[in-house]
Order: structure tokens, then C-alpha cells, then sequence
């Protein structure tokens, strides 16, 4: 009875991150499909597990292939309790969306921060999205010159929901490319102050695969004389990409000079997430 009520409890989730709109904020909507499946399977062996309880057969039910060797009960309760672990996160945990407050907590560095996410493979990206980490050397300079041909050539770059990610990624990988070229993109502004001068970004947050490797991306700001940014509000920058160099990194790096601020509403969704061809 106990299996069949926490694989009917990953059904639940599933369902209510579905329903609720929260099941972006933990992958890359582009691989919803892995829910779908998640459900279903969750669904058919909670049925499996209901029948085998039902029909009273205990040996299948305390000796079959789930048992895995555990007959001790407090073995079976220690893998009940990991099993259920993700159930009591999801329920009774509140699911937020990051805003500019997680920068200011944290801080961010380039090109990507040392603290760990958990994963000793991943680490949590800033400002440029990174995807050489999934590709060898070859295959990843493939895909970048297969975006090349979409974006090069065009004379205005309108930076979209979709293209986000891929967009930045290119204009860090290729600055000199893209310098001179209007561009207009949307975010939540993060002012931030070092060595006594102040700075001002435009950021969304994305995801790449999932959550574990998230990151916050977007470009310094150049602001017109007398114009300034409220942190963590959103707004749709209008200007030119330049490249400028950022003292505290002691690096050249990608940057609008903006010639137009239009204050705007958060997007419903304010996650942005990487599509792979």
C-alpha cells in the first residue's frame, strides 16, 4: 500500500507542477515530454502496486523484484522515507521565481561561479550561457557556426523569449561580430557597485537542461546621461551592442549602449530556456 501511495504521489506532482504552471521553474520546457512520461509511468505502477495489494499477495508484494534485497524494516522505512523525500518538496515547499535579489546574495562572476549546485559537473552560469560543457570541441563549434548563419547577417537583433539564450551565447562568443548592431531584448535591471563605480545590467534567468544548470544571463548597460535602473524592475532596453571593458573582471565584455528604456511588466513566464536543434 505504501508504494502504490507514493507512486500515485509522483503522479500528483506531476500533475499539479503540470496544472500549476511550476513545472518550468525546475526544467527546460522543451523537455515537457519527460513529465508526461514521468506521469504515466508513475500512474501505471501505482496501479501495478494496487492490484498486487488488492489481490492479497503478500509474497509477491513483500518478496518481488522491488524489495531489492531490503527485508529489514527499518531498511524499508529509510527507502520509503528517500522515496518520499521529492514528494515533500514538492507539496509543501513553495515554488518562487528568482528575481534580482538571488544576484545580490550571491554576487556573479565570469564566465562561470565556482559554487557548486550539487553537481560536481555543473556549476551555476553568469551572464554568458554556456553549452561547450554538453559537446566535444568539434561538435560545439558545428552548432555555433550553424547559428552564425541566423544571426549575422541580420541587420537589427531582436532578442525573443526563444532566442535568448542562443542569441547571448553568440554575442559572447563573437563580440567583434555583432559591434555596432542595434538590439533590443527584455530583463530585470541589477545595479550593482565595485571599486566605487556603479553598474547596470539587464538580465533574465535561464535554463539550459534543468534547474541544476541554471544561470543568470544578459548584458552590461550603458545608460543615457541622467537615466537610471530600478533594481528588480523589468524593462525593454533599445540600443547598440558595444564592448566594453569591466574593471572588476579586468576583461573586455559585450555591452548595449542604450539609446531608449521603456519600463514594462514582468513576462508571465520569466524564465527563459535554451532550444536545442
Amino acid at each position: 500500500m505504501i508504494r502504490f501511495l507514493i507512486l500515485s504521489g509522483y503522479f500528483e506532482l506531476m500533475m499539479y507542477l503540470q496544472v500549476s504552471g511550476n513545472l518550468d521553474k525546475y526544467i527546460n520546457v522543451h523537455y515537457r515530454y519527460l513529465a508526461f512520461i514521468t506521469m504515466g509511468l508513475s500512474l501505471l505502477l501505482a496501479l501495478v502496486q494496487l492490484k498486487i495489494w488488492v489481490s492479497g499477495n503478500k509474497e509477491q508484494a513483500d518478496h518481488g523484484h522491488h524489495d531489492h534485497g531490503l527485508t529489514k524494516p527499518y531498511q524499508k522505512a529509510i527507502a520509503y522515507f528517500l522515496l518520499s523525500v521529492p514528494l515533500i518538496i514538492g507539496f509543501l515547499f513553495p515554488t518562487i521565481s528568482l528575481d534580482a535579489s538571488i544576484v545580490e546574495n550571491k554576487g556573479f562572476s565570469f564566465p562561470i561561479s565556482k559554487e557548486s549546485t550539487g553537481d560536481p559537473q555543473m556549476s551555476t552560469q553568469y551572464l554568458k550561457p554556456d553549452t561547450s560543457i554538453y559537446y566535444n570541441s568539434a561538435d560545439y563549434d558545428q552548432q555555433m557556426d550553424q547559428l552564425m548563419k541566423k544571426y549575422q547577417d541580420l541587420d537589427e537583433l531582436k532578442i525573443t523569449d526563444e532566442n535568448y539564450l542562443e542569441m547571448m551565447e553568440l554575442i559572447y562568443n563573437y563580440p567583434s561580430t555583432f559591434a555596432g548592431k542595434p538590439i533590443s531584448f527584455e530583463g530585470f535591471a541589477y545595479e550593482t557597485t565595485k571599486e566605487n563605480q556603479t553598474y547596470d545590467f539587464l538580465f533574465r534567468f535561464g535554463v539550459i537542461h534543468c534547474i541544476a544548470d541554471s544561470g543568470v544571463f544578459g548584458l552590461l548597460a550603458d545608460l543615457p546621461e541622467g537615466s537610471s535602473l530600478e533594481n528588480n524592475q523589468w524593462y525593454h532596453l533599445e540600443g547598440t551592442i558595444t564592448i566594453d571593458y569591466f574593471e572588476p573582471y579586468q576583461r573586455q565584455l559585450p555591452a548595449i549602449t542604450v539609446t531608449n528604456v521603456v519600463q514594462i511588466s514582468p513576462p508571465k513566464d520569466q524564465y527563459v530556456y535554451r532550444a536545442f536543434e
